[in-house]
């Protein structure tokens, strides 16, 4: 039976379980992808109230996103050992309470947006919230193996956010950005499901990871690293980057294909072990802060190599 009566908690335990409710270390990835391409955006350092409102507006729209969907996903999570500790699960908050604070900081997420940078971060705040609680959490998630992929396009929408609060326009390094993460989240997320196969299976989430057999899934994040590295260097011609951002998009792509190569000859020889696949998933997480770094770096130094 659902609980619905909250416990007896202190004032600091009662923000712990609110702040758990937003997903933060979700929260961190998305930041990290945030400010380098606002600077990127602008080659050089923006107005730092600018930063403030699309790093807190981006921080409030992904809280309202993870809290609506551990609201939505309430029953599953309880059958989850990964996720049997989250508030809704444990009774630390109650539905209500939940629902009342995920609307709130969402509304709170495009105010900021909207009046602190521009009405189109703010719309596309909304987009971000809208993709991951209706398009994957209420639609993919629980009908396709392939929900983390068209679902994880939300996870893409903060550089779309960062880039239109700087130029108030998407242009086309945003959307390589855009699709640099896109095709990132499948090899990101997939090796972390083969790890809680028995997790999302018990919780009948067709997660790739879990449904399919290790030689498949492996394959296909082979397939997607590949994509991601060579969309990740036509930020050369089509975005002007320069000398720093090309070199680490080259050094730490390679290296994540390597790591992609070998998840998938564990597989083929029938070795691959959850040690393994959270490798790569832990790996994937240091690509990503790697290239975004050096995005951020790279208009102090040199010139753009093209263009």
């Amino acid at each position: 039976m659902e609980q619905t009566t909250p416990q007896k908690l202190s004032f600091g335990s009662k923000a712990k379980a609110y702040l758990a409710l937003t997903k933060p270390r979700v929260i961190e990835l998305l930041l990290v992808t945030t400010l380098p391409t606002m600077i990127f955006a602008a080659r050089s350092f923006p107005d730092i109230w600018l930063i403030v409102a699309t790093m807190v507006g981006g921080a409030f729209a992904a809280g309202s996103a993870g809290a609506f969907n551990c609201y939505i996903d309430r029953d599953i999570d309880k059958v989850m050992h990964r996720t049997e500790n989250r508030p809704l699960v444990t009774g630390a908050i109650t539905p209500r309470e939940a629902l009342v604070f995920s609307w709130a900081l969402g509304v709170l997420s495009i105010v900021i947006l909207w009046f602190g940078a521009n009405p189109l971060s703010g719309v596309l705040g909304a987009a971000a919230i809208f993709f991951y609680v209706v398009v994957y959490t209420l639609v993919l998630k629980r009908r396709t193996a392939q929900n983390i992929v068209w679902g994880g396009i939300a996870g893409c929408m903060p550089v779309l956010i960062a880039w239109a609060a700087v130029t108030n326009k998407v242009e086309w390094p945003a959307i390589i950005l855009f699709m640099i993460i896109f095709l990132w989240t499948p090899p990101h997320y997939w090796p972390l499901s083969m790890r809680y196969s028995e997790d999302y299976n018990a919780a009948k989430v067709p997660m790739l990871g879990a449904v399919a057999g290790a030689q498949i899934v492996s394959v296909q994040v082979v397939l997607y690293a590949w994509a991601m590295v060579v969309c990740s260097l036509l930020m050369v011609p089509l975005g002007h980057a320069g000398i720093v951002y090309t070199a680490v998009a080259v050094a730490a792509g390679a290296w994540f294909l390597i790591e992609a190569h070998r998840l998938y000859s564990k597989a083929s020889h029938d070795t691959l072990t959850n040690k393994s696949a959270m490798k790569v998933f832990h790996g994937s997480i240091s690509y990503l802060t790697l290239v975004f770094v050096a995005l951020a770096v790279d208009p102090f130094i040199g010139l753009p190599l093209m263009g």
